[in-house]
């Protein structure tokens, strides 16, 4: 399963844009790990630099101080469409309208066949999701006469044209020479926020970027999160918003893997801490799922605040078992199968003296394949482990995402089709226990907000094609798959 980017966006006159804008999605690294890049505008001409790695690997301090100007936006990638390679890495740029614009876009379309037949597109010529967008973006700008810029309004214009046309998830930052611009979908599904640079009475600037860190690391003021629908617009004159999408403002589905797994932990959604919330998730579990143990240790580094939580609420004490390398990445989005189970390995080393003789307890954020839980098992037992139970601390993954997370087939999913003694069994554990769906939402303690739980539930809140359901399995499953929303 991956997570597909972080997007980052700046307007901030003589503040060297190009540094914040580093700054921005390096804090937004554990999103998309692929490819980086940024588009940088001086007023008049966008430079785009944009290369296949991690945000260190493809910038450095020279390439920063060749591009000034006073508004920015940057992207890290985790690709759900368009094959991982140079060409869909992001911002993607157009050259319409003079100076034209530059895009990156984190989620995921469900409607492109149909957008790509009403704009007579062929089959295979657009490769990504933010191509798509940027190719409906482009054909609504004015026809340029005699080489001269479109009008003032021209981007805004085209994204109040295309925006309502869109369905699934999207949430992305677009400029021109002039403009910065935010969106999000009409579910609200992946998240997005808006910061201030400088005192409220006279701001200095203002920042987009799709978690609060960003904001942080950049010395900006955290003001509200963008709603499902609107779309924001930043330029000399300050920020405007406008619903550009038709949604039911109370009735939003952000995706709950963001609390769970996805969001850093000291990112703030819905008002509420990650950190705090996985703590919840974890005395929670504990409650629901008791049992006599000697250690409880949380898998690194996402399932560490659950079992903060679990060792709290149980008296069972908190330790270490497993040493992680620091220099891997998050074998969760780490392409490939073979590259995961390699990356579990180089990834988590044992404590031996921790571990021998005690029965453990292993928190985790959840289950997918089983890569990991499988690996760390058999890591306890030849560590000398007596007994070895797993708390997860979200329910089961056992349906397909259609939003922005890359679960493409349910047959890839351990849970979707196994009993638990099944999975206690393949997992080399003694016991196995996921968090209720209904605990995880009292643990984030947000009342009224509204979350996207499809991948848990088989409940999509937003039309699905039939094109897209049918590659749900190429398996029977137990259950039969639930009509699209």
């Amino acid at each position: 399963m991956k997570e597909a980017c972080g997007v980052f966006g700046v307007y901030a006159p003589g503040k060297g844009v190009a540094q914040l804008t580093f700054d921005g999605i390096y804090a937004l690294q554990h999103r998309g790990q692929e490819s980086a890049g940024m588009a940088v505008s001086d007023g008049e001409a966008i430079t785009v630099v944009k290369d296949m790695g991690l945000v260190t690997t493809v910038f450095d301090e020279r390439t920063i101080a060749c591009l000034p100007g006073d508004l920015a936006m940057g992207h890290t990638r985790y690709s759900t469409t368009g094959a991982s390679e140079w060409r869909n890495a992001q911002p993607v740029y157009r050259s319409v309208g003079g100076s034209g614009f530059a895009l990156g876009h984190n989620g995921n379309l469900t409607n492109t066949d149909e957008l790509a037949e009403k704009a007579g597109m062929f089959p295979g010529v657009v490769a990504s999701d933010s191509d798509f967008v940027a190719e409906l973006l482009a054909a609504e700008f004015p026809a340029s006469v005699d080489g001269e810029s479109a009008p003032e309004g021209a981007l805004e214009s085209a994204l109040k044209t295309v925006l309502p046309l869109l369905e699934g998830a999207f949430s992305f930052v677009v400029l021109d020479a002039s403009h910065v611009m935010g969106v999000r979908d009409a579910h609200g599904f992946r998240p997005l926020c808006l910061g201030r640079l400088g005192p409220a009475d006279q701001p200095e600037g203002w920042v987009l970027a799709s978690e609060t860190p960003a904001l942080d690391i950049v010395g900006a003021t955290f003001v509200r999160e963008i709603e499902p629908g609107e779309l924001v617009i930043i330029d000399d004159s300050g920020v405007r918003s406008e619903q550009a999408i038709a949604t039911d403002l109370t009735d939003p589905h952000l995706c709950i893997f963001e609390f769970v797994y996805f969001a850093r932990p000291d990112s703030h959604l819905y008002g509420k801490e990650i950190h705090a919330a996985r703590r919840r998730m974890g005395e929670r579990l504990a409650a629901q799922a008791p049992v006599e143990a000697d250690l409880v240790m949380g898998v690194p580094e996402s399932g560490v605040p659950a079992a903060e939580g679990f060792a709290t609420a149980t008296g069972i004490p908190h330790g270490q078992a497993l040493v992680k390398n620091r220099y891997i990445g998050r074998t969760f989005i780490t392409p490939g199968q073979g590259a995961r189970e390699d990356s579990v390995r180089r990834k988590l080393n044992p404590l031996r003296e921790n571990i021998d003789g005690k029965r453990i307890v292993v928190v985790d954020d959840t289950i997918v394949r089983g890569t990991t839980q499988r690996a760390v098992a058999k890591m306890l037992r030849e560590a000398g482990a007596r007994e070895v139970h797993l708390r997860i601390s979200c329910p089961p993954v056992t349906w397909p995402c259609f939003y922005g997370i890359d679960i493409p087939r349910r047959d890839e999913l351990i849970a979707a089709d196994s009993t638990i003694s099944e999975l206690e069994e393949y997992l080399g554990v003694d016991s196995l226990a996921y968090l209720s769906l209904e605990n995880l939402i009292a643990a984030i303690d947000a009342p009224g907000a509204g979350f996207c739980s499809a991948c848990l539930t088989g409940s999509y809140p937003a039309p699905v094609p039939v094109a897209l359901s049918a590659t749900v399995s190429t398996s029977t499953p137990r259950h039969a798959a639930p009509a699209p929303a």
